[in-house]
C-alpha cells in the first residue's frame, strides 16, 4: 500500500509545517545553485577558469543531492504522521554544515592564493 493512502490523515498543521520545511531545503538548494552560476559567470577575476569551474561543478551536485533530500525527507515524515510514529532524526544536517564549512575554507583559499 501506497504511504499517502496508509494511516491516517494528519492535522493539517503538522502536514503545513512539514511542506514549509520542505520548501525551506529547496530554497536553500536552489541558493547553491545561483551560487555555483554566480561563481561560474560572475567572477572571471577569482581564479582560473578550471578553478571556478570545479566550484561551480561542486555547487550544483550539492544542490542537486539536497534537493533530492528535501523531498525523500519531506515524504519520511509525512508518512510518519499518517502512521502517528516519532519522526526519524536527519544526519544529513551534519553532512551539509561539513560541506559549506569545506566549500567556505576552499573559496578562502582560491581567493587568497
Amino acid at each position: 500500500m501506497d504511504w499517502r493512502q496508509s494511516g491516517k490523515a494528519p492535522d493539517y498543521r503538522f502536514s503545513l509545517a512539514n511542506e514549509r520545511t520542505y520548501l525551506a531545503w529547496t530554497r536553500t538548494a536552489l541558493a547553491l545553485l545561483v551560487g555555483a552560476i554566480g561563481i561560474d559567470q560572475l567572477t572571471p577575476d577569482l581564479a582560473n577558469p578550471a578553478i571556478r569551474g570545479v566550484l561551480s561543478a561542486f555547487l550544483c551536485a550539492c544542490a542537486g543531492l539536497l534537493a533530492i533530500f528535501a523531498y525523500r525527507r519531506w515524504a519520511a515524515n509525512e508518512a510518519s504522521m499518517r502512521k502517528n510514529e516519532e519522526l526519524k532524526y536527519t544526519s544529513f544536517l551534519k553532512i551539509i554544515s561539513f560541506i559549506v564549512f569545506c566549500f567556505s575554507l576552499l573559496v578562502i583559499l582560491v581567493i587568497v592564493l
